[in-house]
């Protein structure tokens, strides 16, 4: 280690000797836990030192040291839970970067491309797991599992034209989707189906929800409780299975300033993304918006723009799509099939203060739906491409409950975020 400072204790020489290199630099940059590669090799090497030396001093104090060079050693998942005391926002500060310290260790010591605690699921025998928010948190990096995502089964299609008729009629279904979702047509869903406020768990700081009280705000015979293994076969048809591929992007991010599309689109190939406020050049990680001029910029909307700052987190994880507020001012999302999930109105805006993040689409609820639509016909599977349209709105809100009920009068800068 050539950036190894002079009178480096030799345990952490060792414990630096276990770190994990990255395949390649074009993925690793961006971790949220801050081991990324993006201030070059030497400032990086010098930064995961002292990561190692600040867990090492905090271990001496309580004699856990040991049981932490076992667990790297011998990458077992049967040593002890290592902790540290968890801090009031749950974030372990390295220098001058912040990040949940199980994702940076294991970021360290196991997968040098992880981008979020999304990604990581803390094995059973774990007693003090960063999710179940005890003063004290593990940091066991093999008391963490890599999530995986779900393979989905193919989709049955019928090689030919005939429609079921013990399915409900294609408009039974589209009721259920807004029909406002390409912009920028606007929206005036009725005061009574927009919630004031979300329902308890609904989001949280550290992205962990309880599927209790989640379950306890859907309402029954939802969508998002089919899933494509409970669909039965359609008999006495010659179906033909198409199984799904992942594209080259997942997701087109346009910008829009009132009802005028502003710049190019943005193309994501990355697992996570920064929409923000700054003007530093975009790249595969990091859509800027600052640099994005318009003619017909208003003196509002220009405001407005100085109040986007860090804005907006985007994951790609598990077959999952997560949006996390970066920005000290909240952002507001139109999610059709976050609405769906939870039995709210299809064109319901939900807000989502700083420090906070919503599940904003899920690949298994999509295909649930897919697979109960398929054998409508074209027309009703291609009423699904509305569900893969997030609206994403940057400090100032719309919908009943606000002042601008349409979103194409609001002078909020926005996105719309198209997934693939």
């Amino acid at each position: 280690m050539s950036s190894i400072l002079p009178f480096t204790p030799p345990v952490v020489k060792r414990l630096l000797g276990w770190k994990k290199t990255p395949v390649s630099s074009g993925g690793a940059g961006g971790g949220i836990g801050g081991v990324g590669e993006q201030n070059g090799g030497g400032q990086e090497e010098k930064w995961c030192e002292k990561a190692v030396k600040s867990l090492v001093k905090k271990l001496k104090k309580t004699g856990q040291l040991d049981e932490l060079e076992k667990a790297i050693s011998t990458q077992n998942s049967n040593t002890k839970c290592i902790t540290i005391p968890r801090s009031l926002d749950g974030r372990l500060q390295v220098s001058h970067r912040k990040g949940l310290p199980h994702v940076i260790y294991c970021r360290l010591w196991r997968w040098p491309d992880l981008h979020s605690h999304h990604e990581l699921r803390a094995i059973d025998t774990c007693q003090y797991a960063f999710n179940l928010k005890k003063d004290e948190v593990c940091v066991n990096p093999y008391h963490y599992q890599r999530v995986e995502t779900p393979v989905l089964p193919p989709v049955l299609v019928p090689r030919h034209t005939e429609i079921l008729t013990e399915l409900p009629p294609l408009d039974d279904f589209t009721n259920s989707i807004p029909e406002n979702t390409n912009f920028p047509a606007g929206i005036e869903p009725p005061n009574n189906y927009i919630p004031d406020t979300p329902p308890p768990g609904y989001m949280s700081e550290d992205g962990e929800t309880s599927d209790q009280q989640m379950n306890q705000s859907m309402e029954s015979g939802s969508p998002a409780e089919m899933s494509p293994s409970t669909l039965s076969p359609v008999t006495g048809m010659d179906l033909q299975p198409v199984t799904y591929s992942e594209p080259a992007f997942w997701c087109s991010i346009a910008y829009y300033e009132l009802n005028q599309r502003v710049g190019e689109n943005f193309h994501a190939s990355q697992p996570s993304l920064t929409v923000d406020g700054f003007t530093d050049p975009s790249n595969s990680e990091r859509f800027c918006l600052g640099l994005l001029s318009n003619v017909n910029r208003n003196a509002t909307v220009e405001m407005t723009r100085r109040h986007i700052g860090r804005g907006v987190r985007l994951y790609y994880i598990g077959g999952e799509v997560f949006a996390e507020c970066l920005s000290d001012s909240a952002i507001f999302v139109q999610s059709p099939n976050c609405n769906q999930r939870y039995g709210w109105h299809p064109a319901t805006v939900c807000k989502i203060p700083p420090g906070c993040n919503l599940k904003i689409f899920n690949n298994q609820e999509f295909a649930a739906l897919l697979a109960q639509s398929v054998n409508q016909g074209f027309e009703a599977v291609y009423q699904l491409t509305r569900m893969c349209t997030i609206r994403m709105s940057f400090v100032k809100g719309w919908g009943a409950e606000y002042r601008c009920v349409q979103l194409s009068s609001t002078s909020t800068p926005l996105t719309n975020l198209d997934l693939y």
